[in-house]
Parts: structure tokens; sequence; C-alpha cells
């Protein structure tokens, strides 16, 4: 048959987050996309996220010159990662940086104790809990080793038009 369409071989069917058929990408605990945090003294900070977020230890890997080349902890339900400062490697902390631009954002079941034990621990308020008009309390802390981390609880539902209303009777 001279007119009969040209068979083509469809493209493979791809799972997608949810189904059952989805391949995870990543290995372990470690999720698609963690953070990974350059520390001046890692091992510090290991002991300080442990201290003030309850974080668990999963490793840690050291240099001949004892710097930690890697380390991972789990925060809740979150893995980030670890590395000390080495401006050889290009890793720096934002110590070094005079700051971060990146703030990591934590839900957490109860924002007001969570922030007063990070506080307890060495962290520095750079924003006090609040209720927010998008539906959480929400506050901001700066670890002892520079990143700044949001820490939010989820109280209530809000709708898109009710936030931008919030917004635009805002003084700013």
């Amino acid at each position: 048959m001279a007119n009969a369409p040209a068979k083509t071989k469809s493209a493979p069917k791809r799972a997608t987050a949810g189904t059952t058929k989805a391949k995870k990408a990543a290995p372990g605990e470690v999720q698609t996309l963690s953070p990974h945090l350059v520390c001046a003294g890692a091992a510090a900070a290991i002991e300080f996220y442990k201290k003030a977020f309850g974080a668990v230890e999963k490793g840690r890997m050291a240099g001949k010159d004892g710097k930690l080349m890697h380390a991972m902890v789990m925060i809740r339900d979150a893995s980030v990662m670890l590395v000390d400062e080495n401006p050889q490697w290009g890793a720096l902390s934002p110590k070094s940086l005079n700051g971060s631009p990146v703030t990591l954002h934590l839900y957490v079941d109860d924002a007001d104790a969570f922030v007063d034990r990070a506080v307890k621990a060495g962290a520095t308020v750079k924003m006090p809990v609040a209720d927010m008009f998008w539906g959480d309390r929400y506050g901001v802390i700066e670890d002892p080793f520079g990143h700044k981390w949001s820490v939010a609880t989820h109280i209530r539902d809000v709708t898109h038009e009710e936030m931008e209303a919030a917004m635009r009777s805002m003084p700013c």
C-alpha cells in the first residue's frame, strides 16, 4: 500500500511523581533536591544542627587534613549535606562571602518552639515569628555559620485572592 501512513515509534511513557512506577533518582534518604552547605567548621555545624534542629547525623568523611569532605544530616524528613570551607576547592562559606542570598525554608510543627530552641543553641533571630497573611506562622533565623533559615508552621488555608488583597494592603 503506497498511501499507508508510515509507522512511527511513540516515545516511551515516563513515570511522573506520585505514580507507583516512578523511579527514584536519588539514593537512599537523599531527596532529588537537597541543600549542600559550605560551613566554616562543618563538624561544629553538625553539632549545632543536632542541638538546635534535632538533626540526625547520617555520616561524615574527613580528608587527611581533618576537614570534612562530605557529611549528611537529616532534619525532619530532609537530607542536608555539609562540607568544610576550603578555598582551594572553591568552597566558601557565608562567613567568607559576607552572607548568602539563599534562605533554607523549613516547615515544623511549632515555629515558636523551634526558633526558641535554635536561639538557645546559638542562632540569631533575623525576623521574629509572627502570623503571616499567607497562612503560616513564620520567622527567620541565622545559624552561627551564616546560613539563614525561614521556619514556618501552617496555621490556616488562605485563598489566592485573599493573599493578593493582603499584599496590596501592605505598607511597603
